[in-house]
């Protein structure tokens, strides 16, 4: 039997001894162990890949994380690369093809069934309960790994789509910050109120640019961007009206395109010189490190309101943590995932970088900084917006949200008419839903 120094990663002996069961019996073999011996990644000499997205403050939390890993587990070497969000897919879907995903990978939700259904995700099912403790996580969050009855990711975290502002820099420029709420016309007039007032700012971006948004807005009249069964929940003349809404702002108001292509692969937020950022919740920690002094706060408001009383928003994963199917060292990949998700030491490192944490356990070793405690304020204050989260994402999802996001940046440089955007999307959203 293998032996740690902190039990806590396994809540107690009896969860260690019955985790050395489930080496011995889920060994790879290429370890040299003798057929039906427990198997011990803490003895042997193991090198495990790990890939994660973000910016170098999520960099340096990972540094932190893996550094106390391999503290606990001195035998288990761990190598991680990161990449922007584009980017990250793009390497994944090359290493695929190829047979050589990472051993353990930092996932997003909207690639799930395309990864466990093509079989490129190992099966979690042997390790719950034992090398990955499931103690301190709900039944409905376990569940959002699960594609075909199958477990393929655990997630670390959740989160809900909301709106960063900038009130310190506002009250630098002397002019209101957004309060939050209000119509999508509200939004507009207000962005281009304030940026008439200013030289060389802007009140926000293009919003039409993201999915999301044209999601929320599909929710708020009963919807769903797709179906059960993966059809789009949305015709043209839809799309081309959601695309319309952004040609008030378009001209003046939001951050003209070519800007936002000069500072990339910051956004106008990060770089101060827009006012507001509709994005994910848990996106704060990385806005806070890449604006600097004197930006030490953020305002975190609730969206426009497309259908007043619309259960529109909801929680999803901000993120789970997966193992390759072809990995070779599958139990100490799930140490490490076990650790990545349930470690209070790990929940201090990130506090709500990756969201709020999943785990009860990471939880509680979160020390809540003022940003933290905004974001969980924030989840309780939408709670009358809160509906049921929507479909898994359909195969192919995450090349749809990159085809819109491209997309919506052609429209914010005027290379591209609505019209234009919307016969293309639908053809290209076609190749790969037919693919």
């Amino acid at each position: 039997m293998f032996t740690t120094r902190k039990r806590s990663v396994f809540g107690g002996a009896a969860i260690i001894a019955s985790a050395a069961l489930v080496l011995g019996a889920c060994a790879s073999g290429d370890n040299g162990a003798t057929p039906g011996e427990p198997v011990d990644p803490t003895v042997e000499e193991v090198t495990l890949n790990f890939a994660f997205w973000g910016n170098d403050v999520r960099a340096g939390f990972y540094n932190e994380a893996l550094d106390a890993f391999m503290d606990e587990y001195p035998n288990i070497t761990v190598n991680s690369t990161f990449l922007g969000f584009p980017e990250f897919w793009e390497a994944r879907q090359i290493e695929a093809a190829g047979g050589g995903l990472p051993d353990v990978m930092q996932f997003d939700y909207s690639y799930m069934r395309q990864y466990s259904e093509n079989g490129l995700l190992l099966d979690l099912g042997p390790y719950l309960g034992d090398i990955i403790d499931t103690s301190g996580i709900s039944d409905e969050i376990l569940s959002i790994g699960v594609v075909g009855g199958v477990t393929t990711g655990i997630a670390t975290s959740t989160n809900a789509w909301g709106m960063y502002t900038n009130p310190i820099l506002a009250e630098q420029l002397g002019v209101e910050s957004y309060p939050g709420g209000g119509s999508w016309d509200d939004y507009n007039d207000w962005i281009n109120e304030v940026s008439g007032q200013l030289d060389g700012h802007w009140g926000g971006t293009d919003w039409t640019g993201r999915i999301q948004n044209f999601e929320i807005q599909l929710r708020a009249e009963g919807g769903n961007l797709f179906t059960e069964d993966g059809q789009p929940g949305f015709d043209e003349a839809r799309l081309l009206e959601f695309w319309q809404q952004g040609e008030a702002i378009r001209n003046g108001g939001a951050i003209p395109g070519q800007r936002l292509e000069e500072i990339a692969p910051v956004s106008g937020f990060d770089a101060a010189l827009t006012l507001t950022e509709l994005t994910w919740d848990n996106f704060g920690a990385g806005y806070l490190g890449n604006l600097g002094e004197p930006y030490t706060s953020l305002g975190l408001v609730e969206p426009p309101v497309h259908v007043e009383g619309a259960r529109d928003l909801y929680l999803k994963p901000s993120m789970l943590h997966t193992i390759s199917a072809g990995t070779d060292h599958p139990e100490a990949a799930a140490l490490l995932v076990n650790f990545l998700v349930n470690s209070p030491e790990v929940g201090s490192i990130f506090g709500t970088n990756r969201g709020l944490p999943a785990s009860q356990t990471q939880l509680a070793g979160a020390n809540l900084g003022e940003l933290d405690a905004q974001i969980r304020d924030y989840e309780a204050s939408i709670a009358d917006r809160l509906g049921d989260a929507p479909p898994v994402p359909i195969v192919g999802y995450g090349s749809i949200e990159e085809t819109f996001r491209q997309i919506g940046a052609e429209l914010g440089l005027g290379t591209i008419t609505p019209e234009q955007a919307v016969e293309r999307f639908f053809t290209e959203m076609n190749v790969i839903l037919n693919n």
